[in-house]
């Protein structure tokens, strides 16, 4: 029997703590903290995995810091400004948080204390500039994630609003400064992206298609290789079905062959919104959709690998469903749901503890 603390934020005003119980199948709700309005996002402390800090997706955006103890009970121990509206996408370093605030277009640059609370005053900010051809969606840049690439030691931040991947990497000063950026089809909306092998896959929202790049340590700029949607059946239009989250376990012994995961939102179908999958190994210059799992989830923004070799996926519906754990089967090319919460509202982000 093995047990797992696991991290849920909402679109509510609490984070919940589930209990996954993988002999029994079960996954119980252990307590939830009131933090704000929309902890959306929740990401670790890089070397204090009892300290989470969260996203609070509003127009005077806020970053909490929260501390749990080894029962899965939290509690607020500071807050600060996020430097813009709506933070939706949080990233720690040893040393600093970087806050991806959506609707104003900025970077926030928070220095981290050596000890909790971590968050203090001393910020930077990188502001972005640009649209799109989408009037509703793109009338301004909307950085939608941060993340590092180690292989690259490079900064990448998706603006959905300016249809590109800006690069940024650390200068001797200590600054993150550009060095040029990623352009995607106009209108497509890039929002999350996923690396490994030295290759780029960028899910692009507006359009519901994943990009694949090369972009390994050695190439100086990415060289794109091939497009295509992420379901089979033919978008709506206007298309109000948006993917949401691309993830790309890493291989290892359990799961020798990586696949490329996606979800995607509000489709009609009593069966819930689809979890695709993709073959992106076996032709360099393709991705080839391998299956879809019908999740029985309404808006399926997030999930999550977690477990022993990211045996098991974790998948949440805004709109409906609760919260639901997957388990990885045929090496990886297909999804069983093996436990589920009906009673956790609007999932939007998930932490393994």
């Amino acid at each position: 029997m093995t047990q797992y603390q696991i991290l849920v934020s909402s679109f509510t005003e609490e984070i919940y703590t589930l209990l996954f119980d993988d002999s029994k199948g079960t996954l119980g709700l252990v307590s939830k903290v009131q933090v704000g309005h929309h902890p959306s996002w929740i990401t670790f402390h890089p070397k204090d995995r009892s300290v989470v800090f969260a996203g609070l997706e509003q127009s005077d955006g806020k970053v909490a810091e929260l501390k749990f103890d080894q029962h899965g009970k939290g509690e607020v121990v500071g807050k600060v400004e996020s430097g813009g509206r709506d933070p939706c996408s949080l990233l720690a370093t040893k040393d600093e948080l970087l806050v991806a605030n959506y609707s104003s277009g900025v970077i926030r640059i928070i220095a981290l204390a050596d000890s909790t609370p971590y968050l203090t005053p001393s910020s930077r900010t990188i502001q972005f500039s640009g649209s799109g051809p989408n009037k509703e969606r793109q009338e301004g840049s909307h950085p939608h994630q941060v993340v590092i690439i180690d292989d690259r030691e490079e900064l990448l931040v998706p603006d959905l609003g300016a249809d590109r991947v800006l690069r940024f990497k650390k200068g001797t000063d200590g600054d993150w400064n550009p060095c040029g950026h990623i352009q995607y089809e106009l209108g497509g909306g890039p929002r999350h992206i996923a690396y490994c092998n030295g290759e780029l896959f960028t899910l692009l929202e507006l359009s519901s298609k994943v990009a694949r790049h090369s972009f390994s340590p050695n190439l100086g700029s990415p060289e794109f290789i091939t497009s295509t949607a992420t379901m089979s059946s033919p978008l709506p239009q206007p298309n109000d079905m948006l993917a949401a989250e691309i993830l790309v376990p890493q291989p290892n012994s359990s799961f020798p062959t990586p696949y490329i995961y996606l979800s995607n939102r509000n489709d009609p179908s009593p069966a819930g919104d689809i979890i695709s999958i993709f073959d992106f190994t076996s032709d360099p210059n393709k991705l080839q959709l391998i299956a879809e799992v019908r999740s029985g989830l309404k808006h399926v923004r997030a999930i999550s690998f977690g477990g022993p070799d990211d045996k098991y996926l974790l998948a949440g519906g805004v709109s409906g469903g609760g919260v639901k754990v997957f388990e990885r089967i045929d090496g990886g090319k297909g999804l069983k749901e093996v436990a589920k919460n009906e009673g956790v509202v609007a999932p939007t982000g998930f932490l393994w503890k």
